[in-house]
């Protein structure tokens, strides 16, 4: 015994108790599933929603049971405050922990949700600022928590991922959440997120808090745990405030618990970075025992000092590098377990995002490499520059937890206390172009509106935009592939800009080694007291190509720069770049910016060329970054005309200072005295146009007609920021206005004569017009030649849209005069100013007229197109009143062509005696007074039948042998006359067009109710078209049609209750046919959805074991459904009892009662009756399953197929009550059939072959109604003769009802098939 699927509601309360995803996607399927009408479908469905269920409840069980056991190192002050988060936690969707670094928070936070039940239904995702931090807190985690890493702890970061089923916390990058936002919108996967590190205000971390603070309202259950440095956390409360204005708690949990002496330890002058470090490491080795952690810039500087230290060989002194390039086996020996001493030299990873254990010294140079956007140069740089107070106490708070601790500042006090109390965040440090590209990428939506904690300058937003608009990577609000491209190269857009523009121009490897030039401060140095020389080092590389480009001067300092390093050691190297002014950071500060780029660019593809590239393609591949950036020099002063008016100068320092070119493009604008150009090329202004096709600004002026050209020609100036690119320069104006263009060829070349051309109706014309005006001259008179436009308007009609030129004009009329040569031929009496009326308006009306109906005709002369000849337009909202009556005839001008037509269609055995057609054509129509009220073809063929006295029958015609432009077309156009579709059949159209119809039908009456608001008909009629979810008569007396007027036309609809499941509601029909099937549907299910008590449940009660165990085995599924359709099928024999449905309220209540009354014995009635039928029917199943013999397949199938069409879901109500005895016995006579069948299989195919011959006929008279519109009820009795037939073949001792044969059939097909011109 199968078990009832639970119900909707049941499921729906289990949905809270599933992971996030689950219950998402679960949800999604119920509510899917509630929408299902068939009761038999929509409890499989929920059976299958069930089981998905239990396997989803089971997962959060197993991730409840693997939460493991959680304890807190009692060293760590976050363990003092685990019960205050916690319960903050619990209470509140948002909490700020603030704390030192080192006082636990980052490993400890994740155990505290854990505790809290956290990470059951979703992860509990963990951001950090780096991946190296990432994966050392996971490694950390893990191990306290006794887990293998990869299980209950997983970690994720670029090219690498960990994460299990089994997986409750997930450390990860902050990137890697943000990823994760483009395609987990929600973030469904997670019930808790931590952001660590949040005091860096990186760019990734202020989009992820602007992005959780607009989540946070859509998931009320995510709770979001900010930890912070103790650096304004307030900031953080307060962008998190609550819905009433509370801003989120913040707890404090103190970090160092040992005292630290801070020394400052300046260097002195002639000391470098790496000497000032060894000597602090010696000074602190005196100290005592404890490991030291210096802080450095990058990679680079880590080396450089590790070379130094190595070189010292310090006893007992290990030196550990830390940076986030390094393997994680390399990263992890920072955290093992050591003897003696250990110097790690780290970059600021150290700073907040990791703990390195047992460090008693800091040593802290100051600096950091800070990405920030150059206002000056217009290109994000990473400067290394001086941290403000709050890093620098960040570093200082790194010692000191085990013991007292020393911190050497290798700058002085005063120096200190002169810097930033803390750093701006990146937003504020970026180029708002960079910004707006990354977010853009990210899918986070528009600047303006995206909740950052510090909102960026609605200018600097404006600016960015117009920049990436400039770099082609914006199509409005829309990233374009190249945007794409640039958001992954880690450079400013400018130069990244380049960088791709350089892969398709071959020259890859200069433009990177530019792009990372511009992206530092130069290394070229200029001492005030050494300038000279400095300059004197420098000539060298402004020699050659140098001499017209400061940016191929770079490309040869760095060539230079990587043959000298590859000769000399480091030190030599290092001695090299002091004694010829080059700074050594900022050389290998460039160096590692372009193997960055170079690392990236090859994902895309782009990569450096073996041999060096041409000047020219450099320079054009910069130029498609800089393009705002171009000058034209003034010829008149010493100064350049730039982008928005802008006047600049070449910078003095700049090789092109000398001997300025007339074009010159500027990596950089800097403004002192006045507008100074630096980093300057000379460049051809024909490259511009090509690379700034979506900027410039084309005008154009004095189009006109050349004769020489035979074409308009104009005068075009094209502008890039109001830098004239091309002054004037004349074009063919044929593509840029070819309206005008075709009128001034029309009038200059054609009408006025001034062409030089050799075509023969051109010669003719103008001697047709010389002839004309001799005319006048010899009569004196200026008024015989018709005038210009007269001549225009010929020309005009007859030539296409496109001809614009003597070219165009040459091309279509080669291939046109084939077919009409004489198409352009003026005719003397058309000249002549003299109007002829020999075409009379009747014959060629403007409209066409059915009943009230009106519609616009419009004529056409285009063979071969599909509107050629005769089109009536028809108005969309009366589509469905016009009948195809009358359109047979065509109008009054075209009515002999037509006649004569379908008379040489006919078959030649007939056609023969109707020759010539011509002249038949006019007898018959000269004995016509005009159309009448039968088809053409019906007209026509009785007409030839009297007139040759040869039987000619309307079929017998071949309307598709006619001429396209004889049959007229239709055309539906909406009410602005815009055409929706066109076809020459009408039926068809009704048919393509149907939805439309009915959606024009519904506003015609909408529009008429809002017009007519004062008027009781117009806000009925309205107010009815929308009314639904009805489940009682509350629409008073329901219109057998509706009508309006619409742009003249009445306007007609049909209107009707319609079954909607659980309701009705009333709907408009564009057919009587649709409305009457749609209006019995709709009274049923309204006098059902009233019935006081569900007939269905008194009929179980009424019927004994062996009748449910009958009615069980149905089609239908269940013995629900099935005596539902019984219920249904005794509302129909009721209410066809009653005259079929009522349309008014009071109607409605007498049939109401009249059913309520009897429905019940009624319903008993039909169910005996369908337990006879399908005792019958499961008797011929099992007969049926033991007929095996191949011989009898076809005669099986033939059974099967019939017993399918007899008895299947649903059959009760489809058939009617009325046909159950008729059912029973045509089941009876199937089951004589089987029994006989096997003694006589040949005499059973012979009269199976009759009936299959009977089924076709059927099936092609169904064909010749109109698709998507109810058949005829006679046209459907056809199916019920075919099953007389049946037992009249099969079972001739059981009757039928009455007389039958196949004959009897074709006849009454023959006589419902619909008549031609129907």
């Amino acid at each position: 015994m199968s078990t009832q699927p639970p119900s909707p509601a049941a499921l729906a309360e289990r949905l809270p108790q599933l992971m996030l995803h689950d219950e998402r996607r679960l949800g999604r399927r119920l509510d899917g599933a509630r929408r299902i009408r068939k009761p038999e479908a929509r409890q499989a469905v929920l059976g299958e929603i069930a089981e998905a269920m239990d396997r989803a409840e089971l997962r959060v069980e197993q991730r409840r049971a693997a939460l493991p056991a959680i304890s807190y190192p009692e060293q760590l002050p976050v363990s003092r405050k685990k019960d205050e988060i916690r319960d903050a936690i619990r209470d509140h969707q948002v909490v700020i922990v603030a704390g030192e670094t080192g006082s636990g928070k980052t490993t400890q936070i994740p155990k505290i949700c854990l505790e809290l039940g956290r990470g059951v239904r979703g992860l509990i995702g963990h951001t950090q600022p780096r991946r190296i931090a990432a994966r050392t807190v996971a490694q950390r985690v893990a191990d306290e928590l006794r887990t293998p890493l990869g299980e209950t702890v997983g970690w994720k970061v670029r090219f690498t991922d960990q994460v299990g089923d089994s997986t409750l916390v997930k450390l990860m990058t902050d990137g890697i959440l943000l990823a994760e936002v483009q395609h987990d919108r929600e973030l469904l996967k997670y019930d808790t997120i931590i952001i660590d590190e949040a005091h860096e205000r990186s760019l990734n971390i202020d989009f992820l808090l602007g992005y959780l603070a607009q989540l946070l309202p859509r998931r009320p259950d995510l709770k979001i745990v900010i930890t912070s440095a103790t650096i304004d956390p307030e900031r953080f409360a307060r962008h998190f405030r609550t819905p009433g204005g509370d801003p989120a708690p913040v707890i404090e949990v103190s970090g160092r618990t040992y005292p630290v002496e801070v020394r400052y330890r300046p260097p002195e002058e002639d000391d470098d970075q790496v000497s000032a470090i060894c000597a602090a490491v010696d000074e602190l080795q005196a100290e005592g025992p404890g490991d030291i952690l210096v802080f450095l810039s990058g990679e680079r500087e880590i080396r450089d000092t590790a070379d130094a230290l190595e070189k010292r060989r310090l006893r007992f002194t290990e030196i550990l590098p830390l940076y986030a390039r390094l393997s994680h086996a390399e990263q992890q020996r920072v955290f093992q377990q050591h003897s003696g001493r250990r110097v790690v030299l780290a970059t600021n990873v150290a700073e907040t995002s990791l703990t390195v254990p047992g460090i008693t010294y800091v040593i802290d140079p100051g600096t950091a490499r800070i990405s920030r956007y150059s206002h000056r140069t217009k290109v994000q740089r990473l400067p290394i520059e001086p941290v403000s107070q709050a890093s620098a106490n960040q570093r200082k708070g790194r010692c000191g937890r085990t013991s007292d601790g020393i911190c050497i500042r290798l700058y002085s006090e005063e120096d200190f206390l002169s810097r930033p109390e803390f750093t701006d965040a990146e937003i504020l440090r970026t180029n708002l172009a960079s910004v707006i590209l990354q977010m853009n990428a990210a899918g986070l939506g528009e600047v303006d509106r995206f909740p950052f904690i510090d909102a960026p300058d609605h200018r600097s937003v404006k600016a960015g935009v117009q920049l990436l608009e400039e770099l082609g990577a914006l199509h409005g609000a829309e990233l374009t592939d190249t945007g794409r491209k640039l958001s992954q190269l880690p450079v400013d857009p400018r130069l990244a800009r380049m960088v791709l523009e350089a892969g398709r121009n071959g020259c890859a490897r200069e433009v990177m080694v530019i792009a990372a030039a511009l992206s530092i401060q130069d290394p070229r140095e200029r001492p005030a007291d050494k300038q000279q020389a400095a300059d004197e080092k420098h000539r060298r590389f402004r020699e050659g190509p140098g001499e017209e480009s400061d940016f191929l001067a770079l490309v040869a300092l760095w060539d230079y720069v990587r043959e000298r390093q590859r000769e000399l050691s480091s030190s030599a190297f290092r001695r090299l770049c002091r004694t010829e002014f080059l700074n050594y950071l900022r050389i290998r500060e460039w160096q590692d910016i372009y193997a960055q780029l170079r690392s990236v660019a090859k994902t895309m593809g782009v990569t450096p060329a073996d041999e060096p590239a041409a000047p020219a393609v450099v320079h054009q591949s910069l130029l498609a970054g800089l393009l705002s950036h171009l000058g034209l020099k003034d010829t008149e002063k010493n100064e350049y005309l730039g982008a928005r008016s802008a006047k600049f100068a070449i910078f003095p320092g700049s090789a092109l200072f000398r001997k300025p070119p007339r074009w010159v493009m500027s990596a950089e604008l800097v403004e002192t005295s006045r507008l100074w150009a630096r980093v300057n090329a000379k460049i051809e202004p024909e490259w511009i146009e090509p690379l700034a096709q979506h900027l410039v600004k084309r005008t154009y002026s004095e189009p006109h007609w050349e004769q020489k050209q035979a074409a308009v020609m104009a005068y075009e100036r094209v502008t890039l920021y109001g830098v004239p690119i091309v002054a004037q320069r004349k074009v063919n104006y044929g593509r840029i206005d070819p309206e005008t263009c075709r009128d001034l060829f029309i009038r200059n070349a054609l009408v006025e004569g001034d062409w030089r051309t050799q075509h023969q109706f051109f010669r003719e014309n103008r001697k047709l017009l010389a002839e004309v005006e001799e005319l006048e001259h010899r009569a004196r008179r200026r008024d015989i030649l018709v005038d210009d436009e007269t001549l225009y308007d010929f020309y005009d009609q007859r030539l296409p849209e496109e001809i614009v030129s003597g070219a165009h004009f040459d091309s279509w009329w080669k291939k046109k005069r084939r077919d009409e040569p004489d198409l352009l031929n003026f005719e003397k009496s058309m000249l002549i100013n003299e109007r002829a009326e020999g075409v009379t308006k009747a014959d060629y009306p403007d409209s066409w007229r059915q009943e009230r109906l009106s519609f616009r005709v419009t004529y056409q002369f285009e063979p071969g197109t599909d509107a050629d000849g005769v089109t009536v337009h028809i108005p969309l909202q009366v589509l469905n009143q016009v009948r195809p009556d009358g359109f047979d005839w065509q109008i009054p001008g075209l009515r002999e062509q037509l006649v004569t037509e379908l008379i040489r269609s006919l078959p030649k055995a007939i056609r023969r005696h109707c020759v010539p057609a011509p002249n038949y054509a006019g007898r018959f129509l000269a004995g016509l007074s005009g159309p009448t009220s039968r088809p053409l073809r019906v007209e026509l063929a009785a007409a030839l039948q009297r007139m040759t006295g040869v039987r000619v029958a309307p079929e017998d015609f071949s309307p598709e042998a006619v001429p396209a432009h004889l049959r007229i077309t239709f055309r539906v156009v909406d009410e602005r006359r815009r055409k929706l579709a066109e076809d020459k059949d009408l039926e068809a159209l009704r048919l393509a067009l149907k939805p439309k119809t009915q959606e024009a039908i519904s506003r015609a009456f909408k529009a008429s109710g809002k017009s007519a608001a004062g008027q009781e008909r117009g806000t009925t009629e309205a107010a009815w078209e929308q009314r639904g979810g009805l489940t009682s008569w509350t629409v008073g007396t329901l219109p057998r049609r509706f009508e309006t007027r619409r742009a003249g036309q009445p306007v007609q609809a049909y209107p009707a209750l319609v079954d909607e499941g659980s309701s009705v509601a009333v709907r408009l029909f564009d057919t009587e046919e649709e409305q009457r099937a749609a209006m019995w549907l709709g009274v049923r299910r309204l006098v059902l959805l009233n019935l006081p008590s569900d007939p269905a449940k008194f009929a179980v009660g009424k019927l004994d074991n062996a009748a449910k165990l009958a009615l069980s085995a149905s089609p239908h599924g269940s013995v629900q459904a099935l005596l539902a359709d019984c219920v249904t099928a005794a509302a129909d024999r009721l209410i066809a009892d009653r005259g079929g449905p009522v349309w008014d309220q009071e109607a409605f209540s007498k049939l109401f009662d009249a059913v309520r009354a009897d429905i019940v014995d009624l319903t008993l009635r039909i169910v005996r009756q369908v337990r006879q039928v399908l005792i019958a029917w499961q008797a011929c199943e099992r007969r049926l399953k033991a007929t095996t013999s191949p011989v009898l397949a076809d005669s099986v199938a033939d059974i099967r197929r019939q017993l399918g069409e007899l008895v299947c879901p649903g059959f009760v109500t489809a058939h009617g009550a009325g046909r159950l005895a008729d059912l029973l016995r045509y089941l009876t006579a199937v089951d004589r059939r089987l029994q006989q069948l096997p003694h006589q299989a040949e005499r059973d195919r012979a009269r199976m072959a009759k009936v299959a011959e009977m089924r076709d006929e059927y099936a092609w008279l169904l064909e010749q109604f109109p698709a998507g519109r109810p058949v005829p009820r006679q046209a459907r009795e056809i199916r019920w003769m075919i099953e007389e037939l049946r037992v009249s073949y099969f079972a001739h001792a059981l009757g039928t009802a009455y007389p039958i044969s196949d004959k009897r059939i074709v006849k009454a097909i023959d006589a419902l098939v619909p008549g031609p011109g129907h």
